[in-house]
C-alpha cells in the first residue's frame, strides 16, 4: 500500500507506524523502509515500443542531419580557402553540434531495436514523492531506540533525500526535511557537530512553521546532549544582533564556560523569540525553555523573569497554551528543589522593577505589581518544597528579605515602599536566632530611612514579631508557673507596647495581625492604635475552671446518710 501511487497522502504516515510495529528490530525496519522509499522515488517504468510513424520520423531526422553536416563541411573548406577564418570557426561549432544529434539520435535506435517492452526505473523528484518519503522516514525515526546509531542506510537517505529536500521550492517538503534532519541528530553527535548552525539558520529565516520545527530541534538536542556539546565544537554560531543583557549561560554542572558564543548566541535567540508577533513560536519558544530549565541544562534568573512577565503580559492573555504550559512550570520548578527558589528569588526584583518602570503605553503597565509579589513569595516559601528542609537554616524568603531591605535603603521615598514592606510581613522566614537578629537589625536601619507610615507600621509589626520569637521561651524546657501571676504583667506589656504580637496565642497573633493590616489600608493619618487585649492563656482557663468547680462530696454523703 506505501508502494501504491493511488494511497492518499494522509494514510502514509499511519501505514508506516503500523509496519514498524510489526518488526521489531531496529535493522529490519530500517531496511524495510530503505526499500519502501527506493519503490517509491524510483518506481519500474514500462517503455512501450515504437510505433512505425515514430521511427520514420526519426529517420527522416537523422538523414536531415547528415547533409546538414556534409553542406557545413563544404561551406567550411570554402571558407578556409578564401581565408575566412571567422566564418569556419562558427562553421566548425555547427558541425560538432550537429554530430552530437547525429549520435544521440543513432543511440535512440540502438536500444530501441527490440519490438519487446522494456523495463527502466525513472527518478521521480516532484514534491508529492518527496513528502512520500520524508513521511516514511520521520515515523522510521520516531520508532528507533534512541541508543541506535546512524549505518550506512541512514546514511544513504541523509545524504540522498533529506539534506536535498532542505533546499526544495515547496514548504512542506522542507519542513519534514528539517524534522528529519533534527531527529536524526538525535542518534548522533557527528551530526549535531556538522548540521546545528544549518537548524539555527533555518529557525531565524524561513517561513514561520519551519522555524518552529527547527527550533524544536535545537530544544531537543539541548535537552539530550546539553550545552557541553556547544563547548566540544567550534564556534561557529550564526551572527545575530542582541541586546547583552540577555547574554547569561548560568547553568548546572554540564554548563560550558561563558565565552562559549555559540551557547550565547542560542540563549540570545531564544530570549528575542520570546518577543516573537507570531505567537506560536513564541509559545514555542517559551516552553523549551521551561524545559531546559526544569531538566538543568540552564539556570537564569533574567530568563526566569521573562517567562514570568510573558505570563502576566496581556498580550499573552488568548494563547492559552502559554499560560497553561508556564502556570504548571513555575509550580513545578520552584517545588523541585531550594536551588530553584534561590533563582526565583534572585529574579524577584528584577522582574518587579521592569513592571515598575514599564512606560505607560506598554502592556506590562496593566499588570498588578502586587498580585506578581505574591506569586514570586508563594513561589519561594520554604515550606512548598517537596522535601522540606530544617526550619532553622537559612531559606530563600530570608535572602529575599535582605534582598528587599536593600532595595528599600536604596530610595526610601519610592512609592513602592509600602509594596516591599508587604512583602517583608508575608515572608516565611527562618527560626535561626542569629539571622532572626541580624534582620531585626537591617530592619530597624529601614524603619530610620522610611518615612511612608504605612510602611513603618509594617515594618514595626515585623520587627515586634521577629523579637517576640527570638524571645519567647522554651515551654519544654521550662517550669510551670502559677498562672495568677501573668495576667496583669500581660496587660501592662501591652499597654507598653501597642500592635506587638503576644506569644500566649496563635489565636491571638493572627487577630492583632489582621487589626494591624486593616490600620495600613487607612488613610495614613496618625490614628492612635487600639491596645489589643490579650486572651488567656490555655493554662489560665484550666486554672479558673478548676476554681469554678464545687465539692459535692461531703453533700452527696450527706444525702446518703438521710436516706
Amino acid at each position: 500500500m506505501l508502494v501504491l501511487p493511488q494511497t492518499p497522502p494522509s494514510l502514509v504516515s499511519l501505514l508506516t507506524e503500523k509496519l514498524l510495529t510489526l518488526i521489531p528490530d531496529d535493522h529490519r525496519r530500517i531496511q524495510t523502509v530503505a526499500e519502501v522509499i527506493s519503490e517509491v522515488r524510483e518506481p519500474i517504468v514500462v517503455r512501450q515500443p515504437l510505433e512505425e510513424n515514430e521511427i520514420r520520423r526519426k529517420q527522416v531526422k537523422l538523414a536531415e542531419v547528415k547533409v546538414g553536416i556534409l553542406e557545413a563541411k563544404q561551406a567550411l573548406e570554402e571558407c578556409i580557402s578564401n581565408q575566412e577564418f571567422n566564418r569556419a570557426a562558427e562553421l566548425k561549432d555547427s558541425i560538432t553540434d550537429l554530430e552530437n544529434l547525429r549520435n544521440n539520435i543513432l543511440q535512440e535506435e540502438n536500444t530501441q531495436q527490440d519490438d519487446k517492452e522494456a523495463e527502466t526505473r525513472m527518478e521521480k523528484t516532484d514534491p508529492e514523492t518527496l513528502l512520500r518519503c520524508l513521511t516514511m522516514c520521520v515515523e522510521l525515526l520516531k520508532q528507533m531506540n534512541i541508543k541506535t546509531r546512524i549505518g550506512p542506510t541512514m546514511s544513504a537517505l541523509l545524504s540522498s533525500l533529506i539534506l536535498p529536500s532542505i533546499s526544495n521550492a515547496q514548504p512542506a517538503v522542507r519542513n519534514m526535511a528539517v524534522v528529519c534532519l533534527g531527529t536524526c541528530a538525535l542518534h548522533s553527535k557527528d551530526l549535531v557537530n556538522t548540521h546545528l548552525v544549518l537548524l539555527l539558520q533555518i529557525a531565524q529565516l524561513d517561513e514561520a512553521k519551519i522555524r518552529i520545527s527547527a527550533l524544536r530541534a535545537v530544544i531537543d538536542l539541548l535537552l539530550l546532549y546539553g550545552f557541553t556539546l556547544l563547548s566540544e565544537r567550534p564556534s561557529a554560531a550564526p551572527q545575530t544582533s542582541h541586546s547583552p543583557a540577555n547574554q547569561e549561560d548560568q547553568g548546572e554542572g554540564e554548563e560550558p564556560e561563558e565565552g562559549s558564543s555559540t551557547t550565547q548566541s542560542i540563549l540570545m535567540m531564544l530570549s528575542d523569540f520570546l518577543d516573537s508577533e507570531v505567537s506560536e513560536l513564541r509559545t514555542e519558544t517559551a516552553e523549551g525553555l521551561a524545559k531546559l530549565m526544569y531538566s538543568g541544562r540552564i539556570s537564569s534568573a533574567k530568563l526566569l523573569s521573562r517567562l514570568v512577565l510573558l505570563w502576566y503580559n496581556p498580550v499573552t492573555e488568548d494563547d492559552t497554551r502559554l499560560r497553561h504550559c508556564l502556570g504548571v512550570f513555575f509550580q513545578l520548578y520552584a517545588r523541585e528543589s531550594r536551588a530553584h527558589q534561590e533563582v526565583v528569588e534572585e529574579c524577584f526584583l528584577p522582574t518587579l522593577q521592569t513592571l515598575l518602570n514599564a512606560p505607560a503605553s506598554s502592556p506590562l503597565a496593566e499588570v498588578d505589581v502586587t498580585n506578581v509579589a505574591e506569586l514570586l513569595v508563594e513561589l519561594t516559601r520554604p515550606s512548598s518544597l517537596i522535601k522540606p528542609g530544617d526550619t532553622q537554616e537559612v531559606s530563600a524568603h530570608d535572602h529575599l528579605a535582605v534582598r528587599v531591605c536593600g532595595e528599600m535603603l536604596k530610595d526610601p521615598s519610592a512609592p513602592e515602599v509600602r509594596l516591599y514592606a508587604k512583602v517583608l510581613n508575608s515572608l516565611e522566614l527562618s527560626a535561626d536566632g542569629n539571622t532572626t537578629r541580624d534582620l531585626v537589625t537591617l530592619l530597624q536601619q529601614v524603619t530610620q530611612e522610611v518615612k511612608d507610615r504605612i510602611a513603618l507600621r509594617a515594618l514595626e509589626k515585623l520587627i515586634g514579631q521577629l523579637q517576640d520569637s527570638n524571645n519567647q521561651p522554651d515551654l519544654s524546657t521550662t517550669t510551670l508557673q502559677p498562672v495568677d501571676v501573668n495576667t496583669e504583667d500581660d496587660l501592662d506589656q501591652s499597654a507598653k507596647r501597642p500592635g506587638e504580637r503576644k506569644p500566649s496565642t496563635v489565636k491571638g497573633a493572627k487577630k492583632s495581625s489582621r487589626s494591624a493590616e486593616s490600620s495600613e489600608e487607612s488613610d495614613g493619618e496618625n490614628v492612635p492604635d487600639s491596645v489589643p487585649v490579650p486572651r488567656p492563656s490555655r493554662r489560665a482557663k484550666t486554672a479558673a475552671l478548676d476554681k469554678t468547680r464545687l465539692d459535692l462530696s461531703a453533700l452527696l454523703h450527706q444525702e446518703a446518710n438521710t436516706s
